[in-house]
């Protein structure tokens, strides 16, 4: 059993930086690639990018591409999103998931089979 606690989450303003941080209880995370998804209220749970188990190789939206960075601590069981020049349009519940052991999915939820609860990024303008 997996369990993915994120944290980090909170109201900024339009521009700011936010780091978000999902602490894995599991003695095979370094085996398991790691993804962020989120899903604003009335929309579609979306990916927003993932790194691999293996080689940290990082994929990303092109919606935050440039902007969000992904990194992972295998040493804390950990996996980070830091989140710079932050728009109100990333506004969302964030949610960290980890897919099979050597794996690397791409952006289809489906791929992953454990999730954490979320934690709400609200950016005003």
């Amino acid at each position: 059993q997996v369990q993915l606690v994120e944290s980090g989450g909170g109201l900024v303003q339009a521009g700011d930086s936010l780091r978000l941080s999902c602490a894995a209880s599991v003695s095979t995370f370094t085996r398991r690639s790691m993804a962020w998804f989120r899903q604003a209220p009335g929309k579609e749970r979306e990916f927003v990018g993932r790194i691999a188990w293996n080689s940290g190789n990082t994929y990303y939206a092109d919606s935050v591409k440039g902007r969000f960075t992904i990194s992972r601590d295998n040493a804390k069981n950990t996996v980070y999103l830091q989140m710079n020049s932050l728009k109100p349009e990333d506004t969302a519940v964030y949610r960290c998931a980890a897919s099979p052991p050597f794996r690397i999915p791409g952006n289809i939820p489906d791929e992953y089979n454990y999730w954490g609860q979320g934690t709400q990024v609200t950016v005003s303008s």
